[in-house]
């Protein structure tokens, strides 16, 4: 027997101990959890969550090779798009313990150069679309538009002037991500799911809330009735 494997501290003073007792004999295996006395058989085996996604179907030979380079695209500036959140968590929580104005700003300062030489060379290389829908992730994994994240580390006025200097590449940094109204922006989340659930790309919690499933039956409902 192999008694006390776990123990999980729940509140400040309450102490809860799970032990795993498990035995065997020549059909089968059974595991106990013994939790405050009491003894729980448990013959099921936790299984991660396995999404089940609908086949792709196209209508025609362009809508396939629009939803490929869509892909091939969204694939490439997701993991910029996961970065920026990782930093800007990291930059708010530091700033959190930040009581001066003057930390701050220079805190901010400091990470937002450190970001542009991080980013700089990487985004020179992007295509419009490309830059376009690394704006949208960026709303995706963020919560926050790129304007606004560029706001909160320069002046409103560099904003101002990076959206409209954007803007002549037809990107605009005020961009959401919105996959409820805006087709493109389903495919897009269609195409992170199916890599998320093959391991090509490493997911990362959205910071909005939306039902893929509830999204997909949306759009397919949506196409079925324009035919």
């Amino acid at each position: 027997m192999n008694r006390f494997k776990y123990i999980f501290f729940l509140f400040p003073t309450f102490l809860m101990a799970q032990v795993h007792n498990v035995k065997q004999d020549s059909t089968s295996t059974v595991e106990y959890l013994i939790i405050e006395g009491d003894s729980v058989p448990r013959t099921s085996i936790g299984l991660a969550e396995v999404r089940l996604l609908h086949k792709l179907k196209f209508d025609n030979r362009e809508d396939r090779i629009r939803y490929l380079i869509l892909r091939r695209k969204t694939i490439k500036v997701y993991p910029y798009a996961k970065l920026a959140a990782v930093r800007l968590d990291s930059m708010n929580k530091q700033m959190a313990n930040m009581k001066r104005k003057r930390d701050k700003k220079r805190y901010t300062k400091r990470v937002q150069k450190y970001i542009e030489g991080e980013f700089s060379d990487e985004l020179k290389k992007m295509t419009r679309t490309e830059g376009q829908i690394l704006v949208k992730l960026i709303h995706r994994q963020t919560g926050t538009t790129a304007f606004e994240l560029v706001k909160e580390l320069r002046s409103g006025w560099r904003a101002f002037w990076y959206n409209t200097t954007a803007s002549m590449f037809d990107i605009s940094l005020k961009q959401e991500f919105d996959p409820e109204n805006v087709k493109e922006d389903y495919l897009i989340e269609d195409i992170l799911q199916r890599n998320f659930q093959s391991g090509r790309l490493e997911a990362q919690e959205p910071a909005l809330e939306f039902d893929f499933y509830d999204l997909t039956d949306k759009w397919l409902n949506a196409d079925s009735q324009e035919k």
